[in-house]
């Protein structure tokens, strides 16, 4: 069953699962769950190669394609690295740049990737893993017993129409949103209401090294552009642009003209352009940034750009296709196996998604509001004016802070003009996490750590462990995940974390704690326990989860 199929008169179809699309959500999807040993069939509406934008890929990718198990095809498909992103943006007009390597040592690159070879190698790698894939085949409505999602109807390229039952729907069918518009589910954000118009070029100038292969964003006047170099010798060039005024202006003029019109406007672009040629008519992105209400329901679920799709600032599209691609098999494995368990496991999936959702979100809104290059409508339409909602205890303020693997947020702060309320709090969580940090230091003088193992731990407010689905090997197991405030949904913790959590009530010492747990224990486990449970602690007070430890 690992090839397309053979068609005849009738072409009703029956699988375990059926997946709507074979973009990166879809192949991902299907791959994970045929490893599964589950009957999976992808009906995609177009015959591969197809043309696709968003050819800027994230680090963050680079393992969920060696989980998939096609990075080497990626690898060896000729792609350009792409070691970071250059940009006129903030303050001033000269470009800058970052790199991934300032933030990930283990994964300093990822690709820049021709979309239509890049979708292909996925499509074929999730063939290679026993996924029926049949091509030309597009979903028109999924069929429901009540609520329940029981199968789908659809039209092949001889325009016959078919339908495929099954126990469990993934609709990832991309910007259609099939499944959002049928259920009418979709919510439009009103702070990214804009387009996007692109094209494809040749014989575009690469920026110096070492930024040859870097995208490159420039904001201008009425928005922005990207300038994405491609191993073919193209250059995927487009321009961001308020959503009213860019639809005025290709009605007026046409799209190839208004993306012209655009770029003219740059200086760098268009410098960079200055002895190129447009190759390709120009494209209209006209859906823009949206979330659906809910993710998953009765046998089925949303994944990719059919769940939610951001302003593509930070290349965040292929990351969270794949991402959710992944977490998606996780669920209908669960929800097939263990039904008793599908609701709360349904609940994970959408707070981990639209959690990372969300981390993409806040950086681009921070981005724009932070801009100072020009002074247009676009950029004072798009100022955060409520900014008193980045307190030291904002779950993202909290990312932020700690450094996380994608990094580039923190340029805001040195780039552009940020919001008063996020760099004061950003300095007020750092501050105290560097003061917590000195504090521990100095008690590591004691060899023999007396002083923690007699120092009273107290929680911060709002601490507790719950009992919920976490994900496991290509399904959702029950764990632990540790609640605060500033993490609500909770984040996945060992027995070890959950149980000194549990112990932890303002009245037993660090010393306490490990007798009480390792009563049973001879000499050498208490004294590993007591390591354990030491070095635990601390890290919990560093990240403000233990609010003090008391030492008199």
């Amino acid at each position: 069953m690992n090839t397309d199929a053979d068609q005849d008169s009738n072409i009703d179809l029956t699988a375990d699962v059926v997946v709507i699309g074979g973009g990166p959500a879809g192949s991902a999807a299907a791959t994970m769950l045929s490893r599964k040993g589950w009957q999976v069939t992808v009906l995609e509406r177009e015959t591969f190669p197809r043309d696709h934008v968003g050819e800027s890929l994230l680090p963050a990718s680079i393992p969920i394609l060696e989980e998939l198990g096609a990075l080497t095809a990626v690898e060896n498909a000729g792609f350009l690295k792409k070691y970071g992103a250059t940009m006129v943006w903030g303050s001033g007009d000269a470009p800058w740049s970052w790199y991934f390597k300032e933030t990930s040592h283990r994964y300093p690159h990822s690709y820049q990737v021709w979309r239509p070879k890049f979708d292909q190698i996925l499509l074929e790698n999730a063939k290679s893993q026993g996924v029926t894939v049949l091509e030309g085949h597009q979903v028109t409505e999924v069929i429901f017993d009540g609520d329940e999602a029981i199968g789908v109807e659809f039209t092949n390229a001889e325009g016959v129409a078919g339908e495929a039952q099954c126990r469990f729907v993934v609709d990832a069918s991309g910007q259609s949103t099939l499944l959002g518009r049928h259920l009418e589910l979709k919510q439009w954000d009103p702070f990214f209401q804009n387009l996007a118009v692109y094209a494809y070029f040749t014989g575009a100038q690469s920026l110096p090294d070492p930024d040859q292969n870097n995208i490159f964003i420039e904001s201008y006047r009425h928005g922005w552009l990207w300038s994405i170099p491609l191993n073919n010798g193209r250059t995927s060039v487009g321009a961001v642009v308020d959503s009213k005024i860019g639809q005025e202006g290709i009605q007026q003029n046409g799209a190839n003209a208004f993306l012209e019109a655009q770029l003219a406007q740059s200086s760098h672009t268009w410098a960079l352009l200055e002895n190129a040629e447009m190759d390709s008519e120009a494209t209209v992105v006209m859906d823009w940034s949206y979330t659906a209400d809910k993710l998953f329901g009765p046998g089925y679920i949303l994944a990719g750009d059919a769940a939610c799709f951001v302003d593509p600032l930070f290349s965040s599209g292929v990351h969270l296709a794949l991402m959710s691609g992944v977490l998606a098999a996780a669920y209908v494995t669960t929800a097939l196996n263990e039904p008793a368990m599908a609701g709360d496991a349904g609940e994970v999936y959408q707070e981990l998604y639209l959690k990372e959702y969300n981390q993409f979100r806040e950086m681009a809104r921070l981005f724009y509001s932070s801009n100072l290059n020009a002074e247009s409508y676009f950029w004072e339409a798009r100022r955060i004016t409520n900014s008193a909602e980045y307190s030291p205890r904002h779950s993202f303020i909290q990312a932020v802070a700690g450094q996380p693997p994608r990094g580039y947020e923190r340029v805001v702060l040195n780039r552009g003009q940020a919001p008063e309320e996020f760099v004061e709090s950003i300095r007020a969580v750092e501050n105290e996490r560097q003061s917590r940090t000195q504090w521990l230091a100095a008690l590591a003088s004691d060899p023999q750590r007396n002083q923690i193992l007699h120092a009273v731990p107290r929680l911060a407010e709002g601490v507790q462990v719950e009992r919920k689905p976490v994900l496991g090997e290509g399904e959702f197991v029950q764990g632990h995940v540790l609640n605060t405030v500033s993490q609500p949904e909770g984040t996945p913790c060992s027995p070890l974390v959950a149980a000194v959590i549990v112990e932890i009530d303002g009245q037993k010492s660090v010393s306490d704690i490990v007798d009480g747990m390792g009563q049973h224990l001879d000499q050498a486990g208490h004294a590993q326990l007591e390591e354990a449970v030491s070095r635990t602690i601390e890290i919990l007070y560093v990240d403000g989860t233990v609010a003090g430890l008391v030492t008199e």
